[in-house]
């Protein structure tokens, strides 16, 4: 059955333990997917699990043969005012790791973090992987480590010429609304970080981050 619900479980998991499922998990599957029937994930693995007939357990069963989609991809974002959304979709396309950097540009400031985690977990839920991508601290520009680091270069949409011969891609950094500071560029520029093109258009920072990610899993 292709299409059972899915459920994340923030704990180890093997055939025949009997783990606790919150109420919220319960009445999902009782009351909204009408069935008892589900499967559960979590550290690369899925097993198919059974709520319990007082509702208060899930039964862990075999496990499934459903490969994980994730990538080892780390995506460093500024975050934005749809945070939610970009996070979503970045989530949704496999990424391993999710780091906030705070820019000159930054202009959302007073992220909520643990909702941010919860459409994560939705996400990982909803797009079939087995693993959770991991949400770091917030970063400050300065403080980040520049090493491998490829930035989504939106100078190409002013004519810059971006070369995009990059033969792979593991660190991919996509700037906030209005784009990464003159200074800023000129420090990556100097530490030798590479610009990758995402045409010569101006993207907004949620479609960018897509577009970026679709490129670098390309490489």
């Amino acid at each position: 059955m292709q299409n059972k619900p899915r459920i994340f479980i923030n704990q180890d998991i093997e055939c025949g333990i009997t783990v606790v499922a919150d109420k919220n998990i319960a009445h999902y599957l009782r009351h909204v997917m009408r069935t008892s029937e589900c499967l559960v994930f979590n550290a690369g693995v899925e097993y198919n699990a059974v709520l319990s007939d007082n509702d208060k357990s899930l039964v862990i069963g075999d496990k499934t043969d459903h490969q994980d989609p994730s990538n080892d991809l780390i995506f460093y974002f500024a975050p934005i005012k749809k945070t939610d959304e970009m996070l979503n979709m970045v989530t949704q396309m496999g990424v391993a790791k999710l780091q906030p950097v705070i820019t000159e540009r930054t202009v959302a400031h007073h992220i909520n973090w643990e909702r941010m985690q919860k459409i994560i977990v939705e996400a990982s839920e909803q797009s079939g992987r087995n693993t959770i991508p991991k949400l770091l601290p917030p970063i400050k520009f300065a403080d980040l480590d520049l090493g491998g680091l490829i930035v989504a270069d939106e100078r190409a949409g002013h004519g810059k010429d971006i070369s995009n011969k990059i033969e792979s891609i593991k660190k991919m950094f996509v700037g906030p609304e209005g784009g990464f500071s003159p200074n800023e560029f000129e420090v990556m520029d100097k530490a030798g970080v590479q610009g990758l093109s995402l045409g010569k258009t101006i993207l907004r920072a949620e479609v960018a981050a897509v577009v970026a990610i679709s490129k670098a899993l390309d490489k």
